[in-house]
This record gives C-alpha cells, structure tokens and sequence, in this order.
C-alpha cells in the first residue's frame, strides 16, 4: 500500500481555520488521549519525540530535530515530520509535513479557546510577538474574528514592519500597555522569561491567551495577571506541572489548583461572563497534533 505524503504548500491550501477548531473540539469528545514524549540529546542537537493514540482516532508520532548550528550553513534548525497511523489496524497512513502540523495545531489551539470565551464581537486583537507564530496568530484570529482589527507588539519594531508586510491590513504598534489596554483579544507567543504582561494593563471582558512560555522557567503574564483572571488551559496533563506560567503562581500560592477551571476534555466549561477577564494557556501535546494531522489528511483525501 502506498503512504500518502502531504507537504506544506499544496496540504494548507485545503485547510479552514474554522473547520479546524471544530475538528479540535471533536476530537476532544473521543476517549481520553494516552501521551508520552522522548527526548535524546547529542550536545547541541535534540531529537524529540511526542506520541499520542486517541481510541476511535489513531496514533501519531511527531519527531523534531533540533540542530541549533544549522542555520550557520542556510539550513532550517528544526526538521521532522508527522506519522499518522490507523486506529484500525496499526498502518502507516501518511507522512505530514512537520512544520504543517505545527502552525495549524499551535494557532488552531488558541483559536479554539478564544471562540469559547472572548467576545464574538471584539473589535480589536493584539499579537504579541513577531515569530513564526505571530504570522499564523494573525490568520487564524483574522478567520476566528473578522470584524478585528489586528494589531502587533515586538520588542524589535522592525520584526513586526516584515510581519506587517507579510499580512494586509496589520497594524505595528509601540506602546505595549496602552495596546494591551485597549485590545479586547490578547495573544502573546514570545521566548520570555519573564513577564511581559502585566495585570495591571488588564480590564474586564477582556481574554488573554498565552502561548510562548513551554518551559518551568517561562511565563508571559504576571502574578496580578493570573490573581484577576479565570484560568483554563488546553490540557491539564501539558501545563499544570510544566510549564512556569503555572508552576510559579501556584508554587507561591498566588493561585491554587481549584482557579485552574477546566481543560479541553471539559470544553462546556469554557465560558465567562461579561466582565470576567480570561486567561488560557496553550501548553500543546502530541494529541493535538493527532487530531490536526487527522483533520489535514481528511481534508486531502476530500473528507469534510
């Protein structure tokens, strides 16, 4: 049997946004994921492994070579892909570019929350950062709320003008408190340490969703931040205990456990009311990576 391999360029040609959300949140309707991730190490180089399997779903393992020196000869510093395997029978079902699984899951993740508990009508969403994903922030949240208008903050305004001239009709923006205060979505996907939102800037109604902090010693939002808001994250199991967004508050017991309100897995719980403010962190995992590379290879086999 042939694999079917499906590359970046003609693969998100036959994505939607939207479709995609959708696909998340049915996906988070199956049995609960089973996950594991692999590292090996050859100093400077990483290799990582994420492994999940969704009875009713299939399995899928998403392998990242991390080769810091490459970029010193022209090459990219991350290179790997997506094996999909059927639920039916353990087969190799297609090979997916790893960089597609990778926008599509991190934006669409964020995308997702933002829908359940932002205002459908917000007039205005601020991207923090001017990375790989803050170019995707914008066509995702672009598609999830039309009537916006996108705004972006970086730290190095220039960064930001090569994104801005990469997507019609953003806006640079210079003051970053002013424009957190005045933004009714805030998307943040920097490399910080330390935090670069702070509660203070925050009003009621208004949703914050973080992406860039991954590791024990990363945060992007503040202690007052975390005290005002509603908390939900995308899974417990990727967030709670890894990543300092969380382990810091709850450590200094800014937080307790019980403010962490819900997960995917209780995605009617993602509601706010008027003048609640929301927090979610996007912490990832293999399993979102199964059910976007599930979502891509339908759409490639003409399903959906």
């Amino acid at each position: 049997m042939s694999i079917i391999h499906i590359p970046f360029a003609e693969g998100e040609a036959k994505l939607d946004w939207l479709e995609l959300t959708r696909a998340l949140a049915d996906g988070h309707s199956l049995p609960k994921a089973q996950i594991g991730d692999t590292f090996l190490y050859r100093d400077p180089d990483t290799m990582l492994t994420r492994s999940a399997w969704i009875d009713g779903l299939g399995i899928a393992v998403k392998t990242a070579n991390i080769f810091p020196r490459n970029p010193e000869r022209g090459d990219p510093m991350i290179n790997g892909a997506v094996n999909l395997y059927s639920d039916h029978d353990g087969a190799l079902s297609a090979l997916v570019d790893f960089h597609l699984v990778t926008k599509w899951k991190t934006a669409g993740d964020s995308l997702l929350a933002a829908l359940r508990l932002a205002d459908p009508d917000a007039r205005e969403v601020l991207v923090v950062g001017a990375g790989t994903v803050g170019l995707s922030l914008c066509e995702a949240f672009g598609a999830g709320f039309p009537k916006a208008a996108l705004k972006m903050w970086n730290r190095t305004r220039s960064k930001a003008e090569e994104v801005a001239a990469r997507y019609d009709g953003l806006e640079v923006v210079d003051d970053l408190a002013q424009a957190v205060n005045r933004a009714d979505i805030v998307v943040t996907a920097t490399m910080s340490s330390e935090p670069v939102i702070r509660g203070e800037w925050l009003r009621p109604g208004q949703h914050l969703n973080l992406i860039g902090a991954y590791r024990p010693d990363m945060r992007e939002a503040d202690d007052e931040a975390m005290r005002r808001a509603r908390i939900f994250v995308d899974s417990f199991d990727t967030t709670v205990n890894h990543i300092g967004e969380l382990m810091m508050p709850l450590a200094d017991g800014v937080i307790a456990r019980k403010d962490v309100l819900a997960d995917f897995y209780e995605l009617d719980a993602f509601k706010a009311g008027r003048d609640d403010i929301t927090l979610f962190k996007n912490g990832g995992g293999a399993h979102l990576d199964l059910m976007t590379s599930r979502y891509i290879l339908d759409k490639w086999q003409g399903q959906g």
